[in-house]
Parts: structure tokens; C-alpha cells; sequence
């Protein structure tokens, strides 16, 4: 069962077509990856099935209802490329506003802080933290309210390989337990990690596949190698 289902979606930013016709769909309880250079669109997409983004046509559903509905609120988590937290407050008070507002307990709370790595540092502002720490309390503020799908825009960048791999094995717990995942990265390596990909180059999707199967499909030795013969074949 489909939870995300793009169908020809077109998107055009500033007098330039972004996403010219896109269509997808993203498999209910795994971890899809979409993977691409900079500027490809991958954060544009995101947008769109978060429903914050303006298109110019076609269709985007999340669990069934149209991106954007009221009721999608607590059931879709977002993490964007910016770090949306308050920098004046320290990471405990961030995720304690964040809980009430989607109404978790504060017992929650504690466990995202376990989750995302940050106990240790609960007390500090935000505005001392590095970019990846502050990262990890956007990730974390997503992950509050339990969604269903959990939407993360580059949600690795500036992380450790230690954190980056806790992370990555947090994210198939959640998909284990029926979450749906949709992660953005530009780093192939990452592509690995994922159960099903979504490899996107200048707007468009160039495979939709598991990466066993890509590599069969290629006869690549690694998904770099893959990437760039999907981009040579056109």
C-alpha cells in the first residue's frame, strides 16, 4: 500500500519549471530514500507532500487525503534543511514546546532526546550547539507526535559516521514498527541504506527500485556507478 502518491506533479519556481512532470509513489511502512545532487529538486518534492509547497498541477495524497489537510497536521513529521527550533532556547525547553503542542507526554520527550543523541546536552541553548547537534533537535522535534510518515530533508548532513549510522538504524526501527520514512540525501553511500529508492536528477526521477535491484538492473559495482550509468543512458 502506497502512503505518499505523487502523480504528475509540475512545480515552477521564480519563471523556472522545477519539477516538470513528476509521479511517484512511497511504499507504506519502509525507508525510501531520494537521492540526488544538489538542485535536482529533492527539497521541492518534499514540500509539496508536506503541503507546503505551490504547484501549478497535479496531485499529491498522503495516507489518502490531499497534502497540506488539516488532518495530516499530527500524522506527517517534517524536518527541513534549516534548522526550525528556537536558538534562545536550550534543547529540552525546544522539545518540551514542540511535545505540548502536539500533545506527547513529557516521558516522550526523553525518549527522543535518547533517540537523537542529545541527553547529555538537554540543558544547553540551541545557540551553542554545532549545526549537526542542532540538526539532531530539528530531527527530533519531528519525531514528537509518533507520525505516520516522517518526512527529513537532508537529515544526516554534518554528522558523524557514528551518529549517522545510530540514526540510520533508528529509522528502520521506526519503519519496523509501521512508520513510513522518506529521507533526502546528495550521498550515495547512504543509498544503501534505504529499502526502496527514489534517484532524482534535474526534476525528474531516473529509478524507482530497491538498490539490489538497481545494481542487477545496471550491472554496477556500487550505486555511484549505477547513478551515473542511469545519467549516461538518459
Amino acid at each position: 500500500m502506497a502512503a505518499i502518491v505523487v502523480a504528475h506533479l509540475r512545480v515552477v519556481r521564480g519563471g523556472a519549471v522545477v519539477l516538470p512532470d513528476l509521479s511517484i509513489e512511497v511504499e507504506a511502512g519502509e525507508v525510501t530514500g531520494l537521492i540526488g545532487p544538489s538542485g535536482s529538486g529533492k527539497t521541492t518534492l518534499l514540500r509539496a507532500i508536506v503541503g507546503v509547497q505551490l504547484v501549478a498541477s497535479g496531485a499529491v495524497t498522503v495516507l489518502e487525503r490531499p497534502a497540506g489537510a488539516p488532518d495530516l497536521r499530527r500524522r506527517v513529521g517534517y524536518m527541513t534543511q534549516a534548522t526550525s527550533v528556537y536558538r534562545d532556547l536550550s534543547v529540552l525547553e525546544n522539545l518540551d514546546y514542540f511535545g505540548r503542542i502536539v500533545g506527547v507526554p513529557a516521558a516522550r520527550v526523553e525518549e527522543v532526546l535518547s533517540l537523537v543523541d542529545l541527553a547529555d546536552m538537554a540543558a544547553q541553548p540551541v545557540r551553542r550547539l554545532s549545526g549537526g547537534e542542532r540538526s539532531r533537535v530539528s530531527l527530533g522535534v519531528a519525531m514528537l507526535g509518533r507520525p505516520e510518515v516522517l518526512v527529513l530533508d537532508e537529515p544526516t548532513v554534518g554528522l558523524d559516521p557514528v551518529l549517522r549510522r545510530s540514526l540510520w538504524n533508528t529509522f528502520h526501527d521506526l519503519a519496523a514498527q509501521g512508520m513510513t520514512l522518506l529521507i533526502s540525501s546528495h550521498v550515495m553511500d547512504e543509498a544503501a541504506r534505504c529499502d526502496h529508492l527514489l534517484l532524482m536528477r534535474e526534476g525528474r526521477i531516473l529509478a524507482a527500485e530497491p538498490p539490489a535491484r538497481l545494481l542487477e538492473r545496471t550491472r554496477a559495482s556500487d550505486l555511484d556507478a549505477a547513478f551515473l550509468t542511469l545519467v549516461e543512458r538518459g
